[in-house]
């Protein structure tokens, strides 16, 4: 269980930062606007939420302990 509130905490901080990054509404305006797309692209929910693009750079380093250390400045861009 600690191993997985591990992963789960550092998921979290990978999005505090890319709010922090977007100054915090704009992330929400885009991560909504992305969702929406995904869905009807992919036409349900559970894909169009692993593909919202800040997902998945949370999802791809949240097992890398010192990923927020080393990560570059909008690196959810590349994701």
């Amino acid at each position: 269980a600690f191993k997985h509130d591990e992963i789960l905490i550092r998921h979290e901080r990978i999005h505090l930062r890319q709010e922090v990054e977007l100054l915090v509404v704009p992330f929400y305006v885009l991560y909504l606007a992305n969702y929406l797309i995904n869905r009807i692209r992919f036409k349900e929910h559970n894909k169009a939420y692993r593909q919202i693009i800040f997902e998945r750079e949370a999802y791809a380093n949240e097992a890398i302990p010192g990923y927020l250390q080393q990560r570059k400045f909008w690196a959810w861009i590349k994701s």
